[in-house]
């Protein structure tokens, strides 16, 4: 007799990619096992006219997937990583993490080639992250930021049809959906680092659901699991979300676990960014020893105002 697995997974092309993903590499591996997709939408799917840093919830496109995993409608929820809110609710866990996508950003302007340091004075870029747009501006103070939200078809065609210059989305889902060639340049992590887990999956499962559990081991990649867990602790350290420009990159590496992150302004007037190396064997630690300093330095202070002008709008 077969096991059968059900996947929930939010409607977008990105997200049922990537539960079809996760549904070919199951079965591919387990072959006594049939996998179903569950559809599901999100608050996040279902509110597309409000920027994401107003909207303040940590569970935007994740709280109806974990609200069908406790009730036992789903075995297991596909999530985009950096979607994943770093404090997971009681009785679920963070069970798998796939081998990680290239984790830089893309920049699609007119023309191939174009990179931010060439677009034009005063560009009009477009981006729904307060991450891009503080680094952005402290790249290029004179760009102008436009809002954008929706799917990455739906922000491409935005784009295609609007006056910007540009718009920067994660590389991981434009290559994810074959739409390669509106890239126009990769944005190197030097320039602007990923948000917590770009371009890696995160499968979440009920605590108890020994079956599920034991079947994801087949696809689990623990190098990108220590490198993500030190990027998550640094996030839960400082306690952001959506509403904080916060990006990070960790890398195991023969010699050890490096871990570079950035708190900025949102109209990047001001930077904190530190890299350390910590022991594969403790990410975590890692992590959080990064944010408090990254504190120390100066960041508390901009968590604060950010903070406090999200609670007054």
């Amino acid at each position: 007799m077969k096991n059968k697995l059900v996947i929930g997974s939010r409607g977008s092309e990105l997200a049922l990619w990537q539960a079809k993903f996760i549904k070919k590499e199951l079965e591919r591996k387990n072959k006594n096992l049939s996998v179903e997709i569950k559809i599901i939408n999100t608050k996040g799917d279902k509110i597309l006219d409000v920027a994401l840093s107003k909207i303040g919830d940590k569970g935007l496109f994740t709280k109806e997937l974990e609200n069908e995993l406790l009730k036992g409608t789903i075995d297991i929820a596909v999530h985009s990583l950096k979607d994943l809110q770093t404090e997971i609710p009681k009785g679920l866990k963070l069970a798998a993490v796939t081998k990680r996508h290239p984790v830089e950003d893309i920049l699609i302007a007119r023309k191939k080639g174009i990179k931010i340091n060439n677009l034009r004075e005063n560009a009009i870029v477009a981006t729904g992250s307060l991450r891009r747009r503080s680094q952005l501006l402290h790249l290029r103070p004179d760009l102008r930021i436009e809002e954008l939200r929706g799917n990455v078809p739906t922000r491409i065609k935005k784009f295609l049809e609007s006056n910007w210059d540009a718009i920067i989305l994660a590389r991981a889902g434009v290559e994810r959906l074959k739409l390669n060639k509106y890239i126009s340049s990769i944005i190197n992590s030097d320039e602007i680092l990923p948000a917590v887990g770009q371009g890696a999956l995160g499968i979440e499962i009920k605590e108890n659901n020994k079956l599920a559990e034991t079947i994801l081991k087949s696809i689990h990649d623990e190098k990108t699991f220590v490198a993500v867990l030190a990027e998550r602790a640094l996030l839960k350290t400082l306690e952001g979300g959506c509403q904080v420009p916060i990006g990070a990159f960790a890398q195991v590496k023969p010699n050890g676990l490096y871990l570079d992150a950035m708190v900025g302004a949102v109209d990047g007037s001001v930077t904190f960014r530190k890299e350390m190396r910590g022991a594969k064997a403790n990410p975590e630690k890692l992590g959080q020893k990064l944010a408090k300093d990254l504190l120390k330095a100066g960041a508390a202070a901009i968590l604060k105002d950010v903070y406090n002008n999200a609670r007054s709008k």
